[in-house]
């Protein structure tokens, strides 16, 4: 294992944004949305969490680059299903700042386990994922919808065509 050599890349912007969100029963987000949660202000410390986990990541993973970090913004709010968290992070700096975007929502949805955990141990951390970075080398990458793939999956089965190389399905037939 080695750190790669980052020694000879220009200093360019960088901004990575990432998402999570953790499920919850309705009666524990009615507490977060009601200020009754014993802990206190979920909200508040959640994002608390994401910004200062953005700030220790090198030493949470371990070929990860120590960066001077010029702005981590967490936001956390509540959605039907429990809590979005969306962090974004930004630098001037030879790499990029996935990772630290991608610890900042990991530790924020965390933190909203833990405040709420005795109200509801079946709350699940999911859709932890990277939705935007860009500068550097690679340029801009922004994740394209599951969703929007599906639809036009769809539309073009409709219109006769067939899907990813698969024929078409004949009526009556399995």
């Amino acid at each position: 294992m080695r750190m790669v050599d980052i020694g000879e890349k220009p200093k360019t912007e960088r901004v990575a944004v990432a998402v999570a969100r953790v499920r919850m029963l309705p009666a524990t987000l009615a507490k977060i949305r009601a200020g009754e949660v014993e802990k206190g202000d979920v909200i508040a410390a959640a994002r608390l969490a994401g910004v200062m986990a953005a700030k220790r990541t090198p030493d949470l993973v371990p070929l990860c680059h120590p960066i001077a970090l010029s702005s981590v913004e967490v936001e956390v709010r509540p959605v039907t299903v429990g809590v979005e968290v969306r962090a974004q992070v930004k630098t001037v700096d030879r790499t990029g700042v996935e990772m630290e975007a991608l610890t900042a929502v990991t530790a924020a949805a965390l933190t909203v386990y833990d405040m709420l955990k005795s109200s509801d141990r079946g709350m699940v951390i999911e859709h932890v994922k990277l939705e935007h970075k860009s500068g550097g080398r690679s340029g801009t990458w922004t994740r394209r919808e599951e969703g929007q793939q599906r639809l036009k999956e769809r539309r073009l089965v409709e219109a006769g065509k067939p899907r990813r190389g698969r024929g078409l399905r004949r009526k009556g037939r399995r």
